[in-house]
């Protein structure tokens, strides 16, 4: 009965660790694929989350954040420019909490015009990524 109850604890532990604190990873940009350094900063209470994403040239809010189990599922709106266009990219992130480490998949849906309310929209299948966090101070 006690080792049932150790287990229990621990398996509970696993998946009912506090997302808060500051994740980071790294993602290619661009057609050559270059890495550019992205931090999440996550704020947990109960199953939802809030934050900020941090890259390179910008951040921006977490929205929509909850975690059910083992599972994280959040939205990003972020700014774009392509040329002297500017405009914003909806950015679904799911994933799976891991044991010192999430793992997320990004889908971006796309706007055409920023802050006019435009409507979002899936673009190609081709705009999902994977990308790997670990908190700051891991190894």
């Amino acid at each position: 009965m006690r080792r049932l109850a150790i287990l229990l604890l621990c398996g509970s532990s696993l998946f009912g660790a506090d997302l808060s604190g500051v994740w980071t990873g790294k993602i290619p940009v661009g057609r050559g694929g270059d890495l550019q350094d992205i931090t999440f900063r996550l704020t947990q209470h109960g199953n939802t989350l809030t934050g900020k994403l941090y890259s390179e040239y910008q951040s921006a809010p977490i929205l929509e954040g909850k975690i059910t189990g083992d599972q994280i599922d959040f939205i990003v709106i972020a700014q774009e420019q392509n040329g002297n266009q500017i405009s914003d990219s909806k950015l679904h992130f799911t994933g799976t909490i891991k044991p010192g480490e999430i793992e997320l998949i990004r889908e971006r849906l796309a706007s055409t015009n920023a802050g006019n309310g435009g409507s979002f929209q899936t673009r190609n299948a081709n705009t999902k990524l994977t990308i790997r966090l670990k908190p700051i101070g891991a190894n």
